[in-house]
């Protein structure tokens, strides 16, 4: 975090918008590289419904199986749902949409 003075005089502190989430940091190379492969709107979808999945299974209860998965596999398994539904095959290496 970034600390600044205002106008005022008074400390500040800003955020930063998190460029880890949106480069991926914490993921394997190998779900980084999917997803890169993924048509740009692709992309957008599969990172809109990841985040708001961590959001929605922030609890533990909120999971299927009690939270024996992590928030992370779920909200994985989320996005990678919201893709599939959106109609986006993967033909061969390369992502088609039906």
């Amino acid at each position: 975090m970034a600390r600044g003075r205002s106008t005022t005089g008074r400390k500040t502190t800003k955020r930063r918008s998190s460029s880890r989430a949106r480069n991926g940091a914490g993921l394997s190379p190998r779900t980084r590289k999917a997803i890169e492969t993924l048509p740009t709107h692709a992309q957008q979808i599969y990172r809109k419904a990841h985040k708001n999945a961590l959001k929605q299974y922030k609890s533990p209860s909120k999971r299927r199986g009690g939270g024996r998965q992590s928030r992370e596999q779920v909200a994985h398994k989320v996005a990678w749902s919201a893709v599939r539904k959106a109609g986006y095959r993967k033909e061969g290496s390369r992502w088609e949409k039906d």
